[in-house]
């Protein structure tokens, strides 16, 4: 299945327009991730801890977004639009979501 941030997929022609599809995921930071990342906040640096959980975040939201396109019978899925959130006490939680638009399509 092809998934694109664009609205057009180059060499192919978009037959039919599906509908709206979207993906969720919220996840959870560890203990031990928390006191990684704030000793990071102290001395600075990136959170590798917390690149990853924000990774496997988005591609969990990617993949339910394409399995849901899928029942739809779509080829692919446009207009792809990610969005993150922070939840609950002290932000230990990330929301991802995923949104685009299902579609059928045609190689040109």
């Amino acid at each position: 299945m092809l998934i694109t941030t664009t609205d057009t997929l180059s060499g192919y022609e978009i037959t039919d327009y599906l509908g709206i599809v979207t993906g969720e995921t919220i996840r959870g930071a560890n203990f031990i991730r928390d006191i990684m990342a704030s000793v990071t906040d102290i001395v600075g640096g990136r959170s590798a801890a917390y690149e990853e959980e924000v990774g496997a975040a988005r591609q969990s939201a990617l993949d339910e977004l394409t399995d849901r396109a899928r029942k739809f019978g779509a080829d692919g899925v446009v207009g792809i639009s990610l969005d993150y959130e922070t939840i609950g006490g002290r932000a230990a939680m990330i929301m991802v979501t995923a949104t685009g638009t299902a579609v059928k399509f045609q190689k040109i």
